[in-house]
C-alpha cells in the first residue's frame, strides 16, 4: 500500500471569525498525534501549550511546539485535538482518525467514514 493523502479542513475554535483552512494531509496510522507545519499554525493562530519531544522518522529526537486547540473536519465528522508543529505537510494521526471513526480503504487508497456508522462517529469506551 502506498502513501495515502486526503483533504481535511482545519479550524481554530477560539477564533470563529478566522477562516478555516482546507489542506492536503498525509494519513499516517503509525503517528499518534496531528502534526502541522509552522505556516499552518501561524495562519490559524494556534497557541503553544507546551514543548514536547518528538521522535521523527530517522529516529532522532527534536523539541517541538505543541499547539491548540485545533478542530479537524473530514466529510460529516469532526474532532478536537492538539498538534505538534513539525514538518512541511499536515499529518493526520491515529487519535483524530479514531475520534472521527474513520477507516482506511487499502483497495481505494483513501480514508473514509466507517461504513458501519455512516451518520455519526461511534467509539468503544470500555
Amino acid at each position: 500500500m502506498g502513501l495515502i493523502h486526503t483533504e481535511i479542513m482545519l479550524k481554530n475554535p477560539r477564533y470563529p471569525d478566522l477562516h478555516p483552512m482546507k489542506v492536503k494531509a498525509l494519513v499516517d496510522t503509525g503517528a499518534i498525534t496531528m502534526c502541522v507545519p509552522e505556516h499552518v499554525a501561524l495562519q490559524l493562530k494556534l497557541e503553544e501549550v507546551e514543548k514536547r519531544e518528538a521522535t521523527i522518522a530517522d529516529g532522532s529526537k527534536r523539541s517541538v511546539s505543541y499547539v491548540g486547540p485545533l478542530q479537524v473536519f473530514f466529510d460529516n465528522r469532526s474532532s478536537f485535538c492538539g498538534a505538534m508543529v513539525l514538518g512541511d505537510t499536515v499529518l493526520l494521526g491515529a487519535i483524530a482518525m479514531e475520534d472521527m471513526d474513520l477507516v482506511i480503504s487499502p483497495k481505494h487508497q483513501r480514508i473514509e467514514v466507517n461504513p458501519d456508522s455512516p451518520n455519526f462517529a461511534q467509539a468503544i469506551v470500555m
